[in-house]
């Protein structure tokens, strides 16, 4: 079943947002830094195996640099982190649009 949620870095004060698979891994991954909340990882599994299947080590580097980098390994644990919380997938869909369009239009 797929999973929606969010974790708080206070040290890095970076919030995550995943979408994890059925087996507890990331499908998709959102970072937000700071007050203003600024987006610095926008990162999905598809597009990354995407890549890594059809294209070359370039342009795996051109992804992460725009998008960022997905976590790798389960994210098994995810409860007792800092301001765990499920969210909705309408909840992450609205935050993955508004990060991807940050994002491109940064880079």
């Amino acid at each position: 079943m797929t999973t929606w949620f969010r974790t708080y870095y206070e040290d890095e004060d970076l919030w995550l947002y995943f979408e994890a698979d059925d087996e507890g891994w990331a499908a998709r991954q959102i970072e937000v830094r700071g007050k203003d909340l600024r987006p610095v990882t926008a990162a999905s599994l598809e597009e990354v195996l995407h890549l890594r299947d059809h294209a070359d080590l370039a342009a795996m580097g051109r992804y992460e640099r725009q998008y960022g980098v997905l976590a790798e390994g389960s994210l098994e644990g995810w409860q007792e982190q800092p301001q765990a919380a499920e969210i909705s997938a309408k909840e992450f869909d609205g935050l993955w649009a508004e990060a991807r369009r940050a994002l491109d239009a940064s880079r």
